[in-house]
């Protein structure tokens, strides 16, 4: 089933892009929704002509992004701090609700759904794409933190495991060879 796209669709298309759906999809969702309509002739001629009127739109709107994009690029380093187990790991997850409100706290309102982060459960860097345009996007790298600034729990454990391994690893060297010396006595004596 060919549509007609009436707004951005995540996964799917941007606005007045002519799309190949499942029937279903189109259907039961995209059409009563009022996200699509179905691309006849006289819908297509329809778009091919308001496309050429809003031709110099879409190119101030695309401007408009990439201002935008220059802004996000040049906010300060984003810090979330949230709760943390001892191990490491975050209660819940970080997610792009999150991101939007720490940018919003720095005078940029974007929408969490132009936001594009997987979940994050763990203390650490990570990188959110923002979609601005459908050809304008941007990197914004986060520190996601334990709350109330204590240090990462995770990184000193990390700090104390490679010491206590370089400990046993001579201990376990010495150790076979005492193994070795008693398994070569062992058959002398029994021959």
């Amino acid at each position: 089933m060919k549509l007609i796209l009436k707004e951005n669709v995540l996964g799917l298309g941007y606005k007045d892009d002519v799309v190949t759906v499942k029937d279903g999809y189109g259907r039961n969702y995209l059409i009563p929704t009022g996200k699509a309509v179905i691309a006849s002739k006289s819908a297509l001629k329809m778009l091919e002509e308001e496309l050429k009127q809003r031709a110099h739109k879409l190119a101030k709107i695309k401007a408009e992004a990439e201002a935008l994009a220059e802004r996000v690029k040049a906010v300060k380093p984003i810090v979330i701090s949230t709760k943390v187990s001892s191990t490491g790991s975050v209660y819940g997850s970080v997610n792009s609700l999150h991101i939007s409100e720490a940018l919003a706290q720095q005078g940029l309102e974007i929408d969490r759904k132009s936001i594009i982060v997987k979940d994050v459960k763990a203390v650490g860097e990570y990188v959110a794409v923002v979609k601005l345009h459908k050809e304008v996007s941007v990197e914004v790298p986060f520190t996601v933190v334990a709350e109330g600034g204590e240090a990462p729990v995770q990184e000193a454990p990390a700090s104390e495991a490679p010491a206590a391994e370089e400990t046993p690893a001579p201990a376990e060297e010495e150790a076979p060879a005492e193994e070795a010396a008693p398994a070569e006595e062992t058959p002398a004596e029994e021959a």
